[in-house]
């Protein structure tokens, strides 16, 4: 899964999923553009990465359009090329009864999650369109295959409307040899479940009883960012290079038992 002389970026690239696989490119041979929203987080992820190969960090929120063009244009400017793009970035938002839940909160889920992914992609096409290249997309289990989190709605919403945007694009940019995929982890050892708003989940919450732990492929335990890197390192190499369009779980059997 060589990459050497290849550019990536990668959204939400401070921590979890998008540092691990920053972490991976680098170490195939890639450079590295690292997109987050915390100066400091990212300054330390970026040096950390720095250990393998050229990396910079960009500050921006992926829901603003003009800081997303800024930030592939800064990627351009130091390294005049774009192969890679992971849009990882992301929240859960909040979860909550669908009479409780405001706008403003469905709002800032789907700003985040898919405008966010939207202009990531968008501001990236122009560049990828001079070579080709891989997109490769963070949605997730909730919304695609598995149904079961009652009150993640907004979230799942998000993340479905994730996948038929891969499909979309993914027929559209295939002319330009540019490939376009889409991740759906299950339950990953990661930061963001500590960012999860649930409020007042209990009197809606659908009773689900798995006795022996509900991701059978390891009796329960969770998987780990590096696995889903290795898995996005894949996407994103010419050993996946005829594969496009494609939803990939990565759930340890998590959502055919939960959905």
């Amino acid at each position: 899964m060589q990459l050497t002389g290849k550019v990536a970026l990668v959204t939400g690239a401070n921590s979890g999923i998008g540092l691990a696989t920053a972490q991976l490119f680098a170490q195939q041979g890639a450079k590295v553009a690292m997109l987050g929203h915390t100066a400091d987080e990212l300054e330390q992820a970026t040096a950390q990465v720095q250990q393998w190969s050229e990396a910079i960090p960009l500050i921006a929120d992926i829901s603003d359009a003009d800081a997303m063009q800024r930030a592939v244009t800064q990627t351009i400017q130091k390294w005049d090329k774009l192969d890679i793009v992971f849009a990882n970035a992301g929240i859960n938002g909040v979860w909550a009864p669908l009479e409780e839940l405001e706008l403003e909160e469905w709002d800032k889920t789907l700003s985040v999650n898919l405008t966010g992914t939207f202009l990531t992609v968008k501001y990236a096409v122009p560049y990828l369109k001079q070579q080709g290249g891989s997109v490769i997309i963070t949605a997730s289990v909730n919304g695609t295959r598995m149904f079961s989190n009652t009150g993640a709605t907004a979230y799942a919403c998000s993340k479905a409307a994730q996948v038929a945007f891969t499909k979309m694009v993914a027929l559209e940019l295939a002319k330009y040899r540019i490939r376009v995929n889409v991740v759906c982890p299950g339950a990953i050892t990661t930061e963001i479940d500590d960012n999860t708003d649930r409020q007042n989940l209990k009197e809606v919450k659908v009773p689900v009883e798995f006795p022996q732990g509900t991701i059978p492929l390891t009796s329960g335990q969770p998987g780990t960012a590096e696995q889903v890197a290795q898995l996005v390192c894949f996407l994103a190499s010419d050993a996946a290079s005829h594969i496009t369009g494609t939803e990939v779980w990565i759930d340890g059997g998590q959502s055919l038992l939960q959905g």
